[in-house]
Parts: C-alpha cells; sequence; structure tokens
C-alpha cells in the first residue's frame, strides 16, 4: 500500500501567504492548486464552526477522482469548550453558556444534535467517495479513565458508519499501565489510533510516539518538535507547532512508514507543522508543504511505495 502525504489544512496563513503563486487568491483556486500537488488533506476549519454541506459539495467539485478529505471533529464533539457564536443559530437556543458565552458542560441533546449536523455535513464528500476518517482529537486534560472510555464509545455511536479516527493529547493513554488497554479499547470501538510526531518532552500534554495500529489503516500527524514553544504561557497553536523537520528527522520516519505500509491497508502522512521558515537567501516558504514534498522524496529514494505529489 502506498503511503499518502499531505497538509492538515490547505489554507492556514503561510500556505494562504507562501506556498501559493500569485494570482492563485480564491478559495476555489487555492484547493484546485492544492489537489495538483497533494492528494489528501485534513480539514482543520471545521473544528472551529460546523461546516456546511454546500460547502463540502463545494470540495468535492474542487478536487479529482481519488482525492480524499479527513475532517477534524467540531470542538464541542471531543470535549472542547465553545463559545455560543460558534454554534448555527438554530442550535443555540439550546445551549447554556456562562457570562463569557463560553458553553462548558452542554447537554447530550445539544452535543447529540451537533453529531447529526456534522454527519450532515460531511455527506457530500461521503457520497462522492472522498470521505476519509473524522478525527476525533481529544483535548490535553481527557485522560485515561472510565468516563473518557464512556465518552468515546458514546462519541462512536454517534457515528454511525464513519472511520473515526483518536488523537490522544494526554500521556496517559500511552503509559506502560494503560497503552494495551488503550489500544484494545480502540479495536473493539472500532477506531483507528493516530500515530503523533510531537516534541520529545516529559509534560503530561505531550504524547509519546509509539508506532502501533488498531485498524488496518494507520494515519500519522506530524506536529513539529519544538520544545521552545511548545507550552509557551499564552502562547498560540501556530507558535506551538512552528517547526521545519530537518532531513534527518524526516528520515527517521522512512522505516516505521515501510513497515507499516507492508502491513496496513491504508497509510496517511499528515504535516500539522504550521508555521514559515526561510531559504538561504532569505526567502520564506510554508513548513507543512515543504516538509511533506521532501518525506515524499525521502519515502521514494528508499523504494517505500508512496502517493507521489502531482
Amino acid at each position: 500500500m502506498s503511503v499518502r502525504v499531505g497538509t492538515c489544512s490547505w489554507a492556514d496563513d503561510s500556505l494562504s501567504k507562501l506556498w501559493y503563486p500569485p494570482g492563485v487568491s480564491s478559495a476555489e483556486a487555492r484547493l484546485r492548486y492544492y489537489a495538483e500537488h497533494f492528494d489528501t488533506v485534513e480539514v482543520n476549519s471545521s473544528y472551529y464552526a460546523l461546516p456546511a454541506p454546500e460547502a463540502a459539495q463545494n470540495w468535492v467539485e474542487r478536487t479529482p477522482p481519488g482525492f480524499v478529505f479527513h475532517v477534524k471533529a467540531f470542538a464541542m464533539m471531543t470535549r472542547h469548550p465553545v463559545r455560543v457564536e460558534q454554534l448555527p443559530p438554530d442550535l443555540r437556543e439550546l445551549a447554556e453558556f456562562d457570562e463569557r458565552g463560553r458553553i462548558d458542560h452542554p447537554s447530550r441533546e445539544l452535543r447529540s444534535a451537533v453529531f447529526r449536523r456534522f454527519l450532515d455535513a460531511v455527506a457530500p464528500l461521503a457520497d462522492a467517495g472522498k470521505l476519509g476518517g473524522l478525527l476525533m482529537q481529544l483535548p490535553q486534560y481527557v485522560t485515561f479513565k472510565p468516563s473518557s472510555l464512556d465518552y468515546l464509545e458514546w462519541a462512536r455511536e454517534q457515528l454511525p458508519g464513519t472511520h473515526m479516527l483518536v488523537e490522544f493529547r494526554h500521556r496517559s493513554w500511552l503509559e506502560d499501565a494503560n497503552r494495551e488497554r488503550t489500544f484494545d479499547f480502540l479495536r473493539a470501538l472500532p477506531a483507528t489510533y493516530v500515530i503523533v510526531d510531537a516534541p520529545p518532552m516529559a509534560s503530561a500534554n505531550v504524547a509519546p510516539t509509539v508506532v502501533a495500529t488498531t485498524s488496518d489503516t494507520a494515519y500519522v500527524r506530524f506536529h513539529g518538535r519544538n520544545t521552545a514553544t511548545w507550552n509557551r504561557r499564552g502562547g498560540s497553536a501556530s507558535e506551538r507547532f512552528d517547526h521545519l523537520y530537518s532531513r534527518s528527522e524526516l528520515d527517521e520516519w522512512v522505516e516505521p512508514l515501510r513497515e507499516l505500509a507492508a502491513e496496513a491497508r491504508e497509510v496517511w502522512a499528515m504535516f500539522n507543522n504550521n508555521g514559515r521558515s526561510t531559504d538561504v537567501a532569505g526567502a520564506p516558504f510554508a513548513q507543512a508543504p515543504a516538509n511533506a514534498a521532501e518525506l515524499v522524496e525521502l519515502l521514494a529514494g528508499a523504494g517505500v511505495p508512496v502517493a507521489a505529489a502531482r
């Protein structure tokens, strides 16, 4: 099975300002241009607001056959707090929120409605055969405990007929005492364990890199290795993931990806480093697409089957 490589957005600030050539500025033009270079992408905007079916239909029409979208679950679906204005107007009447407009503990009724709305939104992708996985990225404060397992079981029931990808941000899920229990739980759900490449830190909110599978799919997300910014107080997500992988760091993944490609039906390598770097001439460039293209080159050079950039 070929490894398929892409980025965790086609519209991040660094891509929008640095990667697309002059004249490629509309939403339609950018997605069409992206699809000329990579055959898969993560939809990141769906974490911040529920997508509209019309948007998903546009994505279908702007990409070639075989292109695959993985869609990040809306924040409420993964137990992140949201602000009431992030909800569609007709769902806001179900929400109880504090004086700041935050919904920290939504009712089961509201959360169920959000799951249904999310499935309706991605239906055009599924109908076109372009829907990959639904990424459930749990927050760092969701630890390995019975209530967390219960929630994931409930969430799995809300997403019938879909491919659930589960990413952990708290290391308790992957510590020696819980690792196999975590993997067995995901196999039984069923759901795919998301492998992460993250800074080599002992912090509780950094999941260790454990190469394993819980389904016939292997899914790797490259978050960068910026230890200086990961836990910076008041830092933004763009600062946390600001890291240009060196060639040697990417080369570390050649053999693991070769092994995953030999045993899994699908292998995805997705770059979430969304900062900018400069080349030897001082010109800025976007990190994620540069590293994605470099990984394709390394895998091809090592004889690992890889879906080459177009």
